[in-house]
């Protein structure tokens, strides 16, 4: 590498540091991976350094990275259309809208698409609450939705607590049924799920069913530490819906399009929602895209009366193409399917290590979205590192993190959770690379346990 080539690198890496602002962060001290190409689940840096991408950046490039048929799409998509306003229809709009409506569950037949799932989960309370005349959405407190803000609310990730003056009002939060951390100290997951269902009645009794627009949850737990649900929890949960009036909204972002070993996390549960938010999978990250998939009854009460949902980029017809692109590449390579087996797969190679690690308290999976959760105390259930815990108090989870990152993996490292949600392209071999470098990494956090 020449000298002038190395100016070049740090100039572009200061570029980045000084004049764009990174999500999630403190601005100062930062050093970013400076990526320079990816292909399948692998990246590399500018300094040719090799990571394996064991989240799949964020839990959304489901088909790996580099494939040329999206970007051969994207390219035909631009040369004949780039932009159309919403109020036109494209050939690809059509054919996406027809594809969701196949393979969404239920009578979700319509979609209304946004640019991401944040917005997705904007527009499904806005349209929850004009279709009920509510006012209130019931969510779960160990959920994230995302960043925008009644989806910030609706959440529970505490990143949300620092602008906790900016949240949106009538958003009502209840327990998971976090069989592990259950806080109804339940000695089964089905006795927590029925506690938990049990609460969100009462709950909803303490602030008026009447009141309630939606209630909304993910169809499988994600960043928050993919907290399964007892098999009948959802079905009891629509159950309260229909019974209440209540629209019942699933949040598919990072759960959707085949990451849990069905084409989305619902479908685990036989259960239909009356709105479902999309996004990540959608496009494979390749661009942005989402959207809100509805059922017939909600779509048909608008055919002769104003629906005041708008966005510039809705539909966006390169996207849309992406999006076409990408649910080709499901079907052809047979990708919920292959995401059930390599999740199988995973699953042992976890166990496996349980037995070596001790820290290794809890290992929660749901196709290819799962989470070790470590611990200094299996009987206690002590966390390597507390719920919401500064940088500073990380303890050992630092070292775990900053290793995971010096053998070269790329994963979604949260307090005492170490996510493993690769591309469902992934091989076997690779697999067994990444759980190489999870093992020698969570080898430091070992000696903390009593």
């Amino acid at each position: 590498m020449t000298s002038s080539t190395i100016a070049s690198r740090e100039q572009l890496l200061q570029d980045n540091l000084n004049h764009t602002i990174f999500s999630w962060s403190k601005q100062g001290g930062l050093n970013p991976i400076e990526a320079a190409k990816a292909e399948g689940v692998y990246l590399w840096d500018k300094s040719d350094k090799r990571y394996i991408d064991f989240s799949s950046q964020l839990m959304n490039v489901n088909i790996g990275h580099g494939r040329k048929e999206v970007s051969d799409a994207v390219v035909r998509q631009m040369q004949q259309v780039s932009y159309m306003a919403p109020s036109f229809t494209t050939d690809v709009r059509g054919q996406l809208g027809k594809k969701l409506a196949e393979i969404c569950p239920g009578d979700l037949n319509k979609t209304f698409f946004t640019l991401g799932g944040a917005e997705a989960i904007e527009n499904a309370i806005k349209l929850a609450r004009l279709h009920t005349g509510r006012h209130k959405i019931m969510t779960q407190y160990r959920a994230y939705h995302g960043a925008t803000l009644a989806a910030s609310t609706a959440g529970g990730d505490p990143r949300k607590l620092l602008v906790d003056a900016q949240q949106a009002p009538n958003i009502v939060h209840v327990q998971n049924p976090y069989s592990y951390r259950c806080p109804w100290y339940s000695s089964s997951p089905e006795e927590c799920g029925e506690r938990a269902i049990a609460n969100l009645e009462m709950i909803l009794r303490y602030e008026g069913p009447e009141n309630f627009a939606a209630i909304a949850m993910e169809g499988e737990s994600g960043s928050s530490g993919c907290i399964k649900y007892p098999p009948f929890y959802l079905k009891k949960v629509r159950d309260i819906c229909d019974k209440y009036g209540i629209l019942l909204i699933i949040d598919e972002v990072m759960s959707g399009f085949a990451r849990t070993g069905k084409w989305f996390g619902i479908d685990h549960h036989e259960v239909a929602p009356d709105i479902m938010c999309i996004a990540k999978g959608l496009t494979a990250g390749y661009l942005p895209l989402g959207g809100i998939v509805v059922s017939d009854k909600i779509s048909k009460a608008y055919d002769e009366k104003y629906l005041p949902l708008g966005l510039t980029y809705s539909a966006h017809p390169v996207s849309c193409a992406a999006a076409v692109e990408v649910l080709d590449i499901y079907e052809r390579e047979n990708l919920v399917e292959r995401a059930a087996m390599m999740g199988n797969y995973i699953d042992e190679k976890v166990e496996a290590l349980k037995e070596k690690h001790p820290s290794i308290g809890d290992w929660r999976n749901t196709g290819m979205l799962g989470c070790i959760e470590l611990v200094k105390n299996r009987k206690t259930k002590e966390p390597m590192a507390k719920w919401n815990c500064a940088a500073h108090e990380m303890g050992a989870m630092a070292k775990v993190k900053a290793k995971i990152r010096e053998l070269g993996m790329f994963t979604f490292v949260k307090w005492n959770f170490i996510f493993i949600a690769p591309p469902l392209t992934i091989t076997e071999e690779q697999v067994d690379e990444g759980m190489e470098i999870i093992s020698e990494a969570i080898a430091l956090a070992d000696p903390e346990c009593s």
